[in-house]
């Protein structure tokens, strides 16, 4: 059997620059990121609370600082952003493998579900007003709320940060949009570096053994490059529709910033126009995405499948969605192994302390707008929202179990 090398408790790191991740290590990541991809309703926002919640205050995986560390560097790269924190948290916990098994656990479940809606369950009522499912909206109200306090008590401790904080905060709700958080995340580091620049560097965390090769890391970005170069060339000189749906969907995941609903005009570009499928047939997988966990990425099964029915659905919509976000993994896997050396120089260290400031600004932006503003309707909404708050960051109840009792208690709110 392939046996694991100790590792310190809470670090997720191997100790040994030869460990190995063993099959038990592999199977506790499929495990965590499965139940997340069942679990995480709210979009991206509402994900990253939820991975917070359960890698670094129950299993500790991750300190608030390395987590925040891997936030903004997913913030700075087009594609998926929660998807990609998923992926480098695997690879933090279990390498390559951990980080492809990460990545599987928590995007097959809402994948598999809309596949099994472009099968045939148009004909299911629009869940979009159903009372669970605005229970669970305001689960992730409470989600996030719980993240944004306890980032923001471990990465603003002083004046400074807790100012970057709620400056950043502000420029994003009255200017919003993916550009602007790219400049606020940028800001941030400016200051940082410049009011951080003379404090002494902190320890360096050593790197997961897997990806110590920087060889590797360079060949995934080349192999993203050269994808995004040759397949457009390929698909139009063949003509083949599986590389021009290939094609398509991986430049929309390779040129998106933002991801999520971000991503939904240029997947509509590319699919209806060429009569691949009507605005009829994606309003309606969209719709049904709005009720399904995992990232919003995965609505490229849906239209995969609903763009060839019959016996090969199945495989044209696996195969959009591993167009999607193969971009995303590419760029996570090629950034991630330098990004790990770069962190431990002191002007690096100063710069993430004011990104990492700017980034629980970005999440208290997002947690008025638009998971507060588009949830809580009334009084009887903000209650069920602050007492699933007053479970997870008082009385420690896990994330699973308010999203539960939310879905129930959604159900029976006056109006749902």
């Amino acid at each position: 059997m392939v046996g694991v090398h100790r590792v310190e408790h809470g670090s997720g790191f191997a100790d040994s620059p030869g460990a190995v991740v063993g099959w038990r290590r592999l199977a506790e990541i499929a495990g965590v990121f499965l139940r997340l991809g069942c679990t995480s309703f709210g979009g991206p926002i509402a994900h990253l609370g939820y991975f917070r919640a359960e890698l670094v205050e129950k299993r500790r995986w991750l300190d608030d600082a390395r987590y925040g560390d891997l936030v903004a560097l997913a913030q700075f790269l087009p594609g998926p952003a929660s998807s990609q924190v998923v992926f480098a948290l695997g690879m933090h916990r279990g390498g390559v493998l951990g980080a492809v098994v990460a990545s599987l656990g928590f995007t097959l479940p809402s994948a598999l579900l809309l596949l099994t809606f472009a099968h045939g369950v148009a004909s299911a009522p629009d869940l979009r007003g159903a009372g669970w499912l605005h229970g669970l909206e305001l689960a992730a109200v409470a989600v996030v709320a719980s993240a944004v306090w306890g980032m923001g008590r471990s990465l603003c401790p002083d004046r400074a940060r807790r100012s970057l904080c709620l400056a950043g905060a502000a420029v994003l709700l009255v200017a919003p949009g993916a550009a602007t958080q790219l400049g606020v995340i940028t800001l941030g580091a400016l200051v940082g570096w410049w009011r951080y620049r003379d404090r002494p560097a902190g320890a360096e965390a050593p790197p997961v053994a897997a990806v110590r090769s920087h060889r590797a890391a360079l060949a995934s970005l080349a192999v993203f490059a050269t994808l995004l170069v040759v397949l457009p060339w390929l698909a139009a000189r063949t003509g083949a529709r599986s590389l021009l749906a290939f094609d398509a969907f991986y430049r929309s995941g390779s040129l998106v910033f933002g991801g999520g609903h971000v991503v939904l005009p240029l997947l509509r570009a590319e699919v209806v126009p060429r009569g691949w499928l009507t605005d009829d047939q994606f309003l309606a997988g969209y719709a049904a995405a709005q009720a399904v966990p995992g990232p919003m990425f995965s609505f490229a099964a849906y239209l995969g499948a609903a763009m060839s029915p019959g016996p090969g659905a199945w495989r044209s919509g696996l195969g959009c969605l591993a167009a999607i976000f193969l971009p995303a993994w590419l760029l996570m896997g090629g950034v991630l192994p330098f990004w790990q050396r770069l962190r431990s120089r002191p002007w690096i260290q100063a710069g993430i302390a004011g990104a990492n400031a700017a980034v629980v600004g970005v999440l208290l932006a997002a947690l008025y707008d638009p998971i507060f503003t588009q949830s809580v309707a009334g009084p009887r909404d903000f209650v069920l929202a602050l007492v699933a708050f007053g479970a997870l960051e008082h009385w420690r109840a896990p994330a699973w179990l308010i999203v539960a009792a939310c879905a129930v208690a959604g159900g029976g709110l006056p109006g749902a």
